[in-house]
């Protein structure tokens, strides 16, 4: 395939849009095998490609395709009862000490198959890809026990035999204390957390391990310990801290070089130092700060001072993010957050991959997979500018162009 006369953001430095005016990119085998200016097109692809696979874009934008780095689509039930709480006056941890929140799911999700947790999925999945997705990861964390932490991993590889799109799974097990362990934390994460990781590693089910790392949740010994299996077990780490209260939890995350450090309201410019030296990447979640009502900000500026990528994902859950609009996501990112529409358009493609570990996707760069998004835009800005209106023209996944 070779796509001609299009704007194309390349991304190609992961901090910038690297437009190209009028571009062409050339594509075989799922990758991207040139990229640049179409009247410097070299000879070899003009000859090479089929004429019914030349495709003058008419100057439409292409964009890497868009990634959802922190979602937890998988799930049983829905918590809209405690969105009309927190609208009466009650805060998320008013609700989580009265049994609601993460724990208010966990019934519904383990009443649930595997077929009737992957149905449930797929309507949020198509809602992302609708919008130029190409990468999910999917958390588990409403099982809490290990069938159905297992079932919900199980569900999440499933989606990619159903859509064309990459999904990476997260093993969320110190998610939320469950109501048959109430008063015993530290016997949950050593007698269902800790051996539920070990069984889904061994199944082949787990990227990455996170963990919820709160007042309400777990402290940082215990995060800490299910950190130490992962790492002997050769797995990536990422967090949810720092977005209550801030108890310690990036830094824990950066002691062992974590993918990401998801949430960081809290944060200070201490943790942002620490994140630079590990490399880690600030996963930034409007959709719960708006639906939330909070008002602590992320520490943008310490994050853009020393260095520390920022990604931009939706959090699509049951309770506190029923978001599942990467677009929305970014144009939340800017007005409540203050990014810019740059930075936003970055953080939900070459941030987000890095904060999935992936190095192959997420940028416009010969040798990269083909996965992209064409859009009925003038400007890149416009993606963020705009809301509830969705200027998606086509996605290309792997080198595959599909349905949108």
């Amino acid at each position: 395939m070779l796509l001609r006369n299009a704007k194309i953001v390349t991304i190609e430095d992961q901090d910038s849009y690297g437009l190209i005016e009028c571009g062409a990119i050339a594509i075989s085998n799922g990758l991207i095998n040139w990229v640049g200016a179409d009247d410097a097109i070299p000879a070899q692809y003009l000859e090479d490609t089929p004429n019914d696979q030349i495709r003058d874009l008419e100057g439409r934008l292409i964009t890497p395709a868009l990634i959802d780095c922190h979602t937890h689509v998988v799930h049983g039930g829905d918590r809209a009862v405690e969105f009309e709480m927190r609208l009466k006056g009650a805060s998320y941890e008013e609700v989580a000490r009265a049994g609601g929140g993460i724990v208010s799911t966990v019934k519904a999700t383990r009443e649930a198959s595997i077929d009737e947790l992957l149905t449930s999925a797929l309507p949020r999945v198509d809602a992302l890809l609708a919008e130029g997705v190409s990468v999910i990861e999917v958390k588990s964390g409403y099982g809490l026990n290990e069938e159905t932490e297992l079932n919900m991993l199980r569900a999440a590889r499933k989606i990619a035999d159903h859509r064309a799109v990459r999904i990476k799974t997260t093993f969320l097990g110190a998610h939320a204390v469950p109501v048959e362990y109430k008063d015993n934390p530290d016997g949950y994460i050593d007698e269902v957390c800790i051996p539920t990781l070990k069984a889904a590693h061994a199944e082949g089910l787990v990227d990455a391990v996170d963990g919820f790392c709160e007042r309400i949740a777990f402290n940082t010994d215990q995060i800490k310990r299910v950190f130490e299996v992962a790492r002997a077990l050769g797995i990536p780490v990422k967090l949810h801290a720092e977005q209550l209260s801030n108890i310690g939890g990036t830094k824990l995350a950066a002691e062992y070089g974590a993918h990401s450090v998801d949430h960081v309201e809290y944060a200070t410019e201490e943790d942002a130092i620490a994140m630079a030296k590990s490399g880690s990447v600030a996963v930034l979640l409007p959709g719960a700060f708006y639906t939330l009502h909070e008002t602590q900000l992320p520490p943008i500026e310490a994050f853009r001072k020393h260095g520390v990528p920022m990604a931009v994902a939706t959090d699509c859950n049951p309770g506190t993010s029923p978001l599942a609009s990467i677009l929305l996501t970014m144009n939340m990112s800017c007005t409540l957050f203050r990014l810019t529409p740059e930075e936003a358009l970055v953080g939900a493609t070459a941030h987000a991959a890095r904060a999935l570990g992936l190095s192959d996707t997420g940028r416009i760069k010969p040798g990269l997979r083909a996965d992209l998004a064409i859009w009925n835009a003038k400007h890149p800005a416009e993606l963020s500018y705009r809301i509830g209106f969705n200027p998606l023209f086509e996605r290309i996944v792997g080198g595959e162009s599909t349905a949108v």
